[in-house]
C-alpha cells in the first residue's frame, strides 16, 4: 500500500522553510506522494453547502498555490510523486494548465499526479467568472481539451466551451504515457464517480465513512468500459490523526490514533485500494504534531 501526505502549504502555518522540512522529511520515510490543494478564497459570507450559514476554515485565508507549491518542493526532494488535490479545472484554460502541469512534470522528473476537480464553491465560480452550469459536461470537455493539449502536435480541438486551433502546444508532458489524471469527488457524488470510471481516468474520493465511499467504489469499477481496467485510486483522509485515541462513535475512517488507523488499513487492503493520503492540516493538525506523527504513521504501513 503506498501512503501520502498533503503538504502543510495552507493555514497561518505555512511557510516555505517549513515546506522543505516537511517534504524531505516524508521522503527520508519512505513516504509515496506529497500533494497541494487549490483554494481561491475563503468567503466571509458563502453563498451554498457546505459553508452557507458558517464562516468556512480560518485556514483557507491563507494557501500557497499548487503548482508553485510543488514545483519548489520538486527542486527540494528526488524520488516523491507530487500531486494536486486537487486542482479546479473550471477555474483555468486547458491549454494554459496543460502547460504549466507538463512544465512541473518536467521539472519534477516525471513525478506528477494531475488530481482534478469540477468544484463546488458558488463564490469561486463568481470568482472566476464561470457559470456552475459549466460543471458536469464542460468538466468532461476540460479534460479532453487537456488531453488534446497534451497529445501530438499540430494540436485541434473544437468542443461546446472550449476551441484550440491547430497549433503547436508545447511542452508536452515528461511521462511517456502522460500524466495520470484523477478526479476527486466527494461523499455522496456518484455523477463524477461514473464520468471518471467511463473516460478511464483515476479516482480521489474524500472518505468520510465506509458505507458512501464503498458505493462509490463499486460504481466506479461498473462504469469503466468492459475490458479496459479502473484507473488508479487514491483515497483523501481529510480528518485528524491523533496522539491520542479517538472513540469509535465520533471516528472517520482512517482517522483517530495510529493503532486505529492501522487496523484499518485491512478493510482498505480488502477494497483492493493501494494508496491513501492524509491532509493532516484539513484535519486541523497543528505543523510539529504533524511531523511527530510521520514516522510512527510510516511504520503502522501494511506489508
Amino acid at each position: 500500500m503506498k501512503l501520502g501526505l498533503g503538504l502543510p502549504h495552507y493555514s497561518d502555518e505555512a511557510r516555505p522553510d517549513r515546506l522543505v522540512a516537511f517534504a524531505q522529511r516524508a521522503e527520508a520515510l519512505g513516504y509515496d506522494s506529497l500533494w497541494a490543494l487549490e483554494r481561491l478564497l475563503r468567503p466571509l459570507e458563502p453563498k451554498n453547502a457546505p459553508w452557507e450559514g458558517m464562516r468556512p476554515p480560518q485556514y483557507y485565508a491563507k494557501v500557497f498555490d499548487p503548482i508553485e507549491t510543488l514545483t519548489y518542493v520538486a527542486a527540494h526532494t528526488t524520488t516523491i510523486s507530487l500531486g494536486t488535490s486537487v486542482i479546479d479545472a473550471l477555474f483555468h484554460v486547458p491549454v494554459v494548465l496543460a502547460r504549466r502541469l507538463a512544465t512541473l512534470d518536467h521539472f519534477s522528473g516525471g513525478r506528477l499526479l494531475a488530481g482534478l476537480g469540477q468544484g463546488w464553491s458558488a463564490d469561486e465560480f463568481e470568482t472566476a467568472n464561470v457559470s456552475m452550469r459549466r460543471r458536469g459536461n464542460g468538466f468532461a470537455e476540460f479534460i479532453e481539451a487537456l488531453h488534446a493539449a497534451w497529445g501530438p502536435d499540430p494540436v485541434s480541438f473544437q468542443g461546446r466551451f472550449y476551441r484550440i486551433p491547430p497549433s503547436e502546444v508545447g511542452v508536452k508532458p515528461l511521462q511517456p504515457d502522460g500524466l495520470p489524471i484523477l478526479i476527486g469527488v466527494l461523499p455522496q457524488s456518484e455523477a463524477p464517480v461514473e464520468r471518471a470510471g467511463r473516460m478511464g481516468l483515476g479516482l480521489h474520493p474524500l472518505i468520510y465513512d465506509w458505507s458512501s465511499f464503498e458505493h462509490q467504489l463499486a460504481l466506479f469499477r461498473e462504469s469503466t468500459p468492459a475490458g479496459s481496467r479502473p484507473g488508479p485510486v487514491i483515497v483523501r483522509v481529510n480528518n485528524a490523526i491523533t496522539e491520542t485515541p479517538l472513540d469509535d462513535a465520533d471516528r472517520t475512517p482512517l482517522s483517530g490514533s495510529v493503532d486505529q488507523v492501522k487496523a484499518d488499513f485491512r478493510r482498505a487492503v480488502d477494497l483492493g485500494i493501494d494508496h491513501i493520503m492524509w491532509d493532516l492540516t484539513s484535519g486541523h493538525v497543528p505543523y510539529e504534531v504533524q511531523l511527530r506523527l510521520l514516522e510512527p504513521l510510516m511504520a503502522a504501513k501494511p506489508d
